[in-house]
C-alpha cells in the first residue's frame, strides 16, 4: 500500500486485515510446535494433557528429556562444529570475493560473478550429489595412483562442510558486497598518505567499516548451516548433523521431543538474529 495515495476505509481495514493473516499464518505453526513441547503426552498433539517439562528435562524413558538424550546432544555439537567452520570459511572466502567484484575489473569479470551465483539456484539435493560423486570419483582416483585411503574426500563432516560452504559462500560475498559498494575510498587514500601501506589501510579503515556486514554474514552463515537438510542428507556420514538426527527420530515416530529442539532452535535462531540486526544497526 502507497503512503501518498488515498485509499478507502475499506481498502485500508482490508489490506490491515490481509496483514494480519499473514503473519498469522506464518506464526501459526510455529506456536503450535512450541505450545506441544511442554504437552504432558507421549504425542505431540491433542488433546492437551497438562504442562510439563519433562521433554526438556526427564530423565526416564519414555519421557527422557532433549537435555538427558544424548545423541541428540551430540548431534546439536556437531552442527555447531560444522557452522563455525562454515562460517569461517565462507566469511573469509565472502570478504575476498567482495573486494574482488567490488574493486576490480578484469577478464570475464561477469562470468565469473554468474559461477558463482549458480549455487543459489542449484537445488540442494542437485548440489550435494554432484559433490559426493565428484569427491568419491575423485577419491578412488587418488587410492589407485597412491594405494593411499583419502577419508575426507568420503562421505562425512569434511565433505559435509565443504557441500554447505559452497553455496553459504555466496550469500556472504553478496552481504558483504553491499556493505563495500558504500565505502568511500578516500578514507584508504587518507590513510595512505599519513603513511599506511596498503594492506594496513585496508585493516585499519576498510575491514572495520565491513565488520557489521561481516558479522551479519557470520550469523546467516552459521543459521543456514544448522537448518540445511538437503544438501547434508547427501553428504553426511557416521556423524550426524541435527537435521539429520530429527530426520531419522522422525521416521521412527514423532515425540515431543522434538518439539522441545525445535523450540531451543528457534530462541536461539531468534536471539543470533537480534544480534545481526543490532550490528548491522550499529554506526560506523
Amino acid at each position: 500500500m502507497i503512503p501518498t495515495i488515498r485509499q478507502s476505509p475499506l481498502f485500508r481495514w482490508t489490506y490491515r486485515a490481509y496483514v494480519l493473516a499473514f503473519f498469522v499464518y506464518l506464526a501459526l505453526p510455529l506456536a503450535v510446535v512450541c505450545v506441544f513441547a511442554f504437552n504432558d503426552s507421549l504425542f505431540p498433539s491433542l488433546p492437551w494433557q497438562g504442562f510439563t517439562w519433562d521433554w526438556f528435562i526427564g530423565t526416564e524413558r519414555p519421557r527422557l528429556g532433549v537435555f538427558n538424550e544424548r545423541p541428540i546432544i551430540r548431534s546439536i555439537w556437531t552442527s555447531a562444529f560444522v557452522a563455525v567452520w562454515v562460517a569461517i570459511l565462507s566469511v573469509a572466502v565472502g570478504t575476498t570475493n567482495a573486494f574482488l567484484f567490488v574493486r576490480h575489473n578484469f577478464r570475464f569479470k561477469n562470468g565469473l560473478y554468474v559461477l558463482m551465483l549458480l549455487p543459489l539456484v542449484i537445488p540442494g539435493i542437485i548440489l550435494g550429489i554432484s559433490i559426493l560423486v565428484a569427491s568419491n570419483t575423485l577419491a578412488n582416483n587418488l587410492e589407485d595412483a597412491t594405494g593411499m585411503w583419502f577419508d575426507s574426500l568420503r562421505p562425512g563432516l569434511p565433505l559435509v562442510i565443504l557441500g554447505q560452504f559452497s553455496f553459504i559462500a555466496t550469500f556472504a560475498t553478496l552481504v558483504i558486497s553491499a556493505r563495500l559498494e558504500k565505502f568511500d575510498r578516500s578514507l584508504e587514500e587518507a590513510a595512505l598518505n599519513l603513511g599506511a601501506t596498503p594492506l594496513g589501510a585496508v585493516w585499519a579503515i576498510t575491514i572495520p567499516f565491513l565488520f557489521p556486514a561481516i558479522a551479519g554474514a557470520t550469523v546467516v552463515a552459521i543459521l543456514m548451516s544448522f537448518e540445511n537438510f538437503n544438501t547434508t542428507l547427501m553428504l553426511v556420514g557416521s556423524d550426524a548433523p541435527l537435521t539429520i538426527t530429527m530426520f531419522d527420530r522422525l521416521k521412527e515416530g514423532s515425540t515431543p521431543v522434538l518439539n522441545a529442539v525445535s523450540l531451543l532452535l528457534m530462541v536461539a535462531s531468534a536471539a543470533l538474529g537480534l544480534v545481526s540486526l543490532l550490528l548491522q544497526g550499529r554506526k560506523t
